[in-house]
C-alpha cells in the first residue's frame, strides 16, 4: 500500500476523557479500536535520513508489521505535508536482518496507544480524512490526517485552531520533553517513564 502526500497535524489533548465524549457528540466512530504500538525509526551511521529530514519507520501493532517512509517535509506554516510510502511487511525480524546488512540500525523507539476514528458520514469511504487519539508516555495527542480544508473545519469542531497546531514529529517533541524535565532522551517507551 502507497500513500503519496499526507497532510497532517497533531493537537495536545489535556483531558483524554472530554476529547473521548466530544469525538462521540461530533459522530466519530472508531474504525481502529485502542491497541498497543511499537515504533523503531531506522538510520545510517552518520543519520543520513535524519540529516535529510526523512525517517524509516518500522511499526508493530495488532500482530502486523508496517513499513513506511516519509520524505522531507514541505514548506508548510500550519501543516506538515510530506511524501508516504508504506506497505505491510511479513516478517519484521528479519527485515531487521536485511537493514543491518545494509547498514541501517534503530536509532529511536517510540510507544503509543492509538485509536483511529472517521467521522460517520465518511466511514464507508475508501481514502476518507481520519483522526486518530494518541497516548504516548509525554501525553496525549490527536493527528487529523486528511485535506487542508478538512483539518482545519474538525479541529474548531473539536474546539481547536491553527495555533494549537504541532507539526513536530514524536521524537521532536520527546527531546522537547527530555530538555524540560532535565533527562537525557533515549527511547520513548512506556517501560522506562522516570528516564526517558
Amino acid at each position: 500500500m502507497s500513500r503519496g502526500p499526507e497532510t497532517e497535524v497533531k493537537l495536545a489533548v489535556r483531558d483524554l476523557p472530554a476529547i473521548r465524549r466530544r469525538l462521540r457528540q461530533l459522530g466519530f466512530q472508531a474504525l481502529q479500536a485502542r491497541h498497543f504500538e511499537t515504533n523503531d525509526l531506522f538510520d545510517s551511521e552518520d543519520l543520513r535520513l535524519w540529516k535529510a529530514r526523512c525517517l524509516l519507520r518500522l511499526r508493530r501493532a495488532r500482530g502486523e508489521w508496517l513499513l513506511t517512509f516519509k520524505g522531507a517535509p514541505a514548506a508548510s506554516r500550519h501543516y506538515k505535508i510530506r511524501h508516504e510510502v508504506e506497505t505491510q511487511v511479513e516478517d519484521g525480524a528479519r527485515l531487521r536482518e536485511i537493514f543491518a546488512v545494509l547498514g541501517l540500525r534503530p536509532v529511536f523507539r517510540y510507544e503509543k496507544y492509538r485509536t483511529t476514528y472517521v467521522e460517520g458520514a465518511l466511514a464507508d469511504k475508501a481514502g476518507a480524512p481520519f483522526l486518530v487519539l494518541d497516548e504516548t508516555p509525554i501525553g496525549n495527542y490527536l493527528e487529523l490526517e486528511g485535506p487542508r480544508r478538512w483539518i482545519d473545519r474538525a479541529a474548531k469542531r473539536l474546539g481547536y485552531s491553527r495555533d494549537d497546531y504541532i507539526t513536530a514529529s514524536y521524537g521532536a517533541l520527546y527531546r522537547e520533553y527530555c530538555r524540560r524535565e532535565g533527562v537525557p532522551p533515549t527511547n520513548m517507551v512506556f517501560s522506562h517513564p522516570k528516564t526517558c
